[in-house]
């Protein structure tokens, strides 16, 4: 597949500006959970658009299920807002968002032409260990509760809560309801399909070629990209203009939503460099 013959996925867009943030969510998000972002980033003068990665929301699912296919779309997302007028893009990629972000960058020019920057958030430069077996439990034990009968809905409600970190109750009750809100909104063959794609993600090497700004966000309590891994993520990408690493205090997985504040500061600060 080519992103010349890859269909734009469903977005949406508020805002106007020079610079296009260009925001790509988890596997159990869509393109709903970065209001504050999007508060944000338009009041600064900036576009601000958030993908339904393909099988969410109103993207159709990918042909195939690998990251290839996801940054292949990716790729024609950025192209159909070329022809509105978006010319400077950066890319704040979440979790597997973040992955799909490394794999278009990995292709080098012509693709990534008009990417300005990077902002890695909650993410890794691999799935982890590159063993089909291990690949194959991966799977098994996260489709485990659709095969019992489980809803994505009761598998967010039980998930979420060990991805919120330390908020404060507000925030905790609103960050939550987000959350399972997107994930219940999923179709079990799209979560299928993302983990398919999930667990052949591999771009560590990728990571030296890197040649943009780049600012990685870790939360302090994130167990799915922990501190440490996002921190040596920083450490390998030697060739890039700019690398900023930060860890939010008391922050975990769903650092945008429960500690937007700190989240916008990092991200706001590192935009004025560019």
């Amino acid at each position: 597949m080519t992103a010349a013959s890859t269909t734009a996925p469903a977005f949406r867009s508020a805002g106007e500006g020079p610079l296009t943030l260009v925001l790509l969510h988890g596997i159990g998000g869509n393109r709903n959970v970065w209001p504050a972002q999007f508060d944000t980033f338009t009041r600064d003068g900036h576009r601000v658009v958030a993908w339904d990665m393909p099988g969410y929301g109103e993207s159709p699912m990918p042909a195939t299920a690998t990251m290839a296919a996801l940054a292949d779309s990716l790729r024609a997302l950025l192209d159909a807002l070329t022809t509105t007028g978006a010319s400077r893009f950066v890319l704040v990629g979440h979790s597997m968002g973040g992955m799909v972000a490394q794999e278009l960058m990995a292709r080098g020019e012509p693709f990534t032409r008009d990417v300005a920057a990077l902002v890695l958030c909650g993410t890794s430069p691999a799935f982890g260990k590159p063993d089909g077996d291990f690949q194959r439990e991966f799977v098994r034990q996260r489709t485990a509760p659709l095969d019992a009968g489980k809803t994505l809905r009761q598998m967010a409600e039980a998930i979420v809560p060990g991805m919120l970190g330390e908020p404060d109750e507000a925030t905790r009750a609103s960050a939550h309801a987000i959350a399972v809100d997107a994930m219940g909104a999923l179709t079990p063959d799209a979560y299928r399909a993302a983990l398919q794609a999930l667990v052949g993600f591999e771009q560590r090497a990728a990571l030296a070629r890197l040649t943009v700004p780049v600012l990685l966000i870790a939360g302090e309590h994130d167990t799915n990209a922990p501190p440490k891994v996002m921190a040596r993520m920083a450490e390998a990408i030697v060739n890039a203009p700019t690398v900023r690493y930060v860890c939010l205090p008391c922050a975990g997985h769903l650092m945008n939503l429960t500690h937007a504040t700190p989240f916008d500061v990092e991200v706001r600060a590192f935009l004025a460099t560019l």
